[in-house]
């Protein structure tokens, strides 16, 4: 289950990737069409929904990594005991808040695709499409929380916590610019 997992997030991690990519490309394109009198209102709108989808594919690779937002610095003062303490109370608070965006993320997805939604720019399609990546984004993340929260509850150190020293360690301080 953990190399699943691990490949999971690290698949949703390269596919958040290849969207900045295609935003780039894409951007790239538009400045270059623009220059040969080429309309492309549309292409906004598509830059919109992959900014979307890049985050929120990435979202849960970012977290295991060590490079999302955390409350590290109050944790790295505290002794053994009182840290393990608080990163549980953090994962727990942290998981039970990314199941509900998860939940009511998918609702919504699912909402815009039984009323058959379209989209309200210059591209209409089914809203539902570009809502799939933040839901599915939405519910890898919670998995990524639930994961770390059975880590520490097995008596075991984050796993963001290990790659952040680990690249310390190593003289990488990038992250924490």
């Amino acid at each position: 289950m953990r190399r699943l997992l691990d490949r999971l997030y690290l698949a949703c991690g390269a596919i958040g990737a290849v969207f900045v990519l295609l935003i780039c490309l894409l951007m790239v394109g538009q400045s270059i069409a623009r220059e040969f009198g080429v309309r492309t209102g549309a292409i906004n709108d598509v830059v919109a929904w992959f900014c979307a989808a890049a985050s929120f594919f990435a979202m849960a690779h970012a977290f295991k990594h060590g490079d999302f937002v955390r409350v590290t610095l109050i944790l790295e003062k505290l002794a053994p005991g009182p840290r393990r303490a608080c990163e549980l109370a953090s994962l727990a608070i942290g998981t039970v808040a990314v199941g509900y965006l998860a939940y009511w993320a998918n609702r919504f997805t699912w909402e815009s695709w039984q009323f058959n939604e379209v989209a309200q720019g210059l591209l209409p399609i089914p809203i539902w499409i570009p809502q799939a990546s933040f839901a599915f984004g939405a519910v890898l993340l919670f998995v990524a929380f639930l994961d770390e929260l059975v880590i520490v509850l097995r008596g075991g150190r984050p796993t963001f916590v290990v790659a952040v020293e680990e690249r310390h360690a190593q003289g990488d301080f990038s992250s924490d610019v």
